[in-house]
């Protein structure tokens, strides 16, 4: 990975300063670009263009490259959005269900992508962005399906006697209107850290057994090197998890909200 020792006579581990790198551009401005934010940005963009290219001349026997992209559509239209939300709310949510989930995907990827080796997700702007539009989308769907018993709703649930709403109540604000986005944004967040330090580790640890030691070391080297590939073929998974289990987590939060009583 892109962290290996500092120097031949020692060993140098990862750090959190990874995801604090200096300004590439802009430097000292509220405009300032950082490598993870290029990082950001050429996901989004490689994102665009892949669906444009998919999508820009739809055929009734689909291309390759066009079933990829619509199975990945139906991937989201169906197992979340219409399992939770049922087909009429799920078509209204779809659109902010299948950007959420995508652009969580790619933006992970890149944390086990060649010469990038970070994720774009692992700096909290991006999951607490994402957190917020969860957050706001949630309110939105429930005061648009009962404007007047939403907050009623989400703050003294039905069949509780009203001498514990003293206790229920604030427990429920906490719960529904705190602690959500707070969870949805750290764990995403916590994620990509851990697993961008575990490869560095991985890695940087292979250079140091193998460069700087040699010798017998070596093997040790080749041990950290097949942890790392192993991992690296874990923390693709945990890309894909993380993606769906955010997305999947904001259909039930809207699913809840668009419920008679919740």
């Amino acid at each position: 990975m892109i962290a290996t020792s500092e120097s031949s006579d020692g060993f140098h581990a990862p750090s959190i300063e990874d995801f604090f790198p200096d300004a590439l551009l802009f430097a000292g401005t509220p405009f300032a670009i950082t490598r993870i934010n290029l990082i950001q940005i050429l996901a989004t963009v490689v994102l665009i263009v892949l669906f444009l290219a998919a999508t820009r001349r739809m055929r009734l026997v689909p291309t390759r490259f066009q079933s990829v992209a619509e199975m990945g559509l139906d991937f989201v239209r169906v197992n979340i959005a219409h399992d939770l939300l049922g087909r009429k709310d799920g078509n209204r949510f779809l659109p902010i269900l299948t950007t959420m989930f995508f652009m969580i995907l790619f933006m992970n990827i890149t944390g086990i992508i060649p010469f990038l080796n970070i994720a774009g997700t692992g700096v909290i702007a991006v999951p607490l962005l994402l957190a917020v539009v969860s957050y706001v989308t949630f309110i939105y769907a429930g005061v648009r399906k009962s404007p007047k018993n939403f907050l009623k709703n989400a703050l003294f649930p039905s069949g509780v006697p009203p001498v514990l709403y003293i206790i229920v109540t604030p427990l429920e604000f906490l719960s529904t209107f705190i602690i959500r986005p707070v969870t949805l944004t750290l764990r995403l967040l916590m994620n990509m850290i851990v697993g961008h330090l575990m490869l560095v580790l991985f890695f940087s640890a292979t250079w140091f057994f193998t460069v700087t030691l040699s010798g017998w070391w070596t093997a040790l080297g080749v041990g950290t090197l097949a942890f790392g590939f192993v991992f690296t073929l874990f923390e693709i998974l945990v890309a894909f998890l993380q993606a769906y289990v955010f997305t999947i987590l904001t259909a039930v939060y809207i699913q809840l909200a668009v419920a008679e009583e919740h």
